[in-house]
């Protein structure tokens, strides 16, 4: 599939669509693309407006050569290690529909036992602040998921922001209304002071910054720095907005993080040296510590 050739393609040529898709698993599986099957499926379906039944049902479908040529180019930049969700730009999260792009970071699976963890705690008209929002997939599914609650998302980057902006205005369009804002700001630079919130949640950036070059190219290549760079330790955004985040906490609050497996310990000494207390360690699905978080009392 050398979109060299696509400009000499034959149009008389009849393409079946499960041929076509087992051109794609080759080209990616010789890129060396882990999820070489499930990737081809994935574009083929989002170019022809198919679902995953099309291949096991209607193999013999007819691949357009407007269908094939895009396909063609798109397996191109996947086998180039673009992730895939930056080439559909969405991404499933929580059962709803997320916009993407390089400006954020891609929502993983692990992240939603960061949300679901909240959602136990939440109580009708929870104030919410989610540090460090990103796409804002985290807030808009705590928001969709429970009964008048109020979010906050922050970001320092106006490009995400734009990105939580347009998730928000979909949803909101596309299912229930709910009551978020975002804003730009630096940690809590850019929040009114006095602003009190029932629970603080983030996803910060928690890598160390001599281990990014060793994740694989979809991420060290493609997913924003800002994203990802926790700093030398991979802890300094723990401390940061554990520190800020009393003068932004109700009595009672609670602050939650998404952590790395190995930061747990660390994390957990954070927030009790900052005087937070029945602080909690969560595993995700692969058994490896994912979240901790606990109560702030003054």
């Amino acid at each position: 599939m050398d979109r060299g050739e696509v400009g000499g393609i034959d149009p008389k040529v009849v393409r079946m669509y499960h041929i076509v898709y087992k051109e794609g698993v080759e080209h990616l599986t010789k890129a060396g693309i882990e999820e070489a099957a499930l990737d081809s499926r994935l574009l083929l379906e989002y170019v022809c407006g198919t679902d995953r039944n099309t291949l096991l049902a209607h193999g013999e479908r007819e691949v357009s050569e407007a269908e094939y040529e895009r396909y063609s180019s798109l397996i191109a930049r996947r086998a180039g290690h673009v992730p895939l969700q930056h080439l559909t730009g969405e991404q499933e999260f929580m059962g709803l529909t997320f916009v993407v792009n390089e400006k954020v970071l891609v929502p993983r699976q692990d992240t939603e036992v960061l949300v679901e963890e909240v959602l136990r705690n939440l109580h009708d008209g929870t104030r919410i602040l989610d540090m460090c929002t990103g796409s804002g997939c985290i807030l808009l599914s705590l928001l969709q998921y429970s009964n008048n609650c109020v979010g906050v998302g922050a970001d320092l980057s106006a490009e995400a922001l734009a990105v939580a902006r347009q998730n928000y205005q979909r949803l909101q369009e596309e299912r229930r209304k709910m009551q978020a804002s975002f804003v730009e700001s630096d940690l809590f630079a850019g929040l009114r002071a006095g602003e009190r919130y029932e629970v603080i949640v983030s996803n910060p950036p928690y890598i160390k910054t001599d281990v990014i070059n060793t994740l694989m190219p979809e991420v060290r290549e493609h997913e924003p720095m800002m994203a990802l760079d926790g700093r030398e330790d991979g802890l300094y955004f723990y401390r940061e907005i554990t520190g800020r985040s009393k003068e932004y906490l109700t009595s009672g609050g609670m602050l939650f993080y998404e952590i790395g497996y190995d930061q747990a310990e660390d994390v957990c000494k954070i927030m009790e040296r900052e005087g937070f207390r029945e602080i909690e360690v969560v595993k995700d699905f692969a058994g490896l510590d994912r979240v901790v978080y606990g109560s702030w009392f003054g």
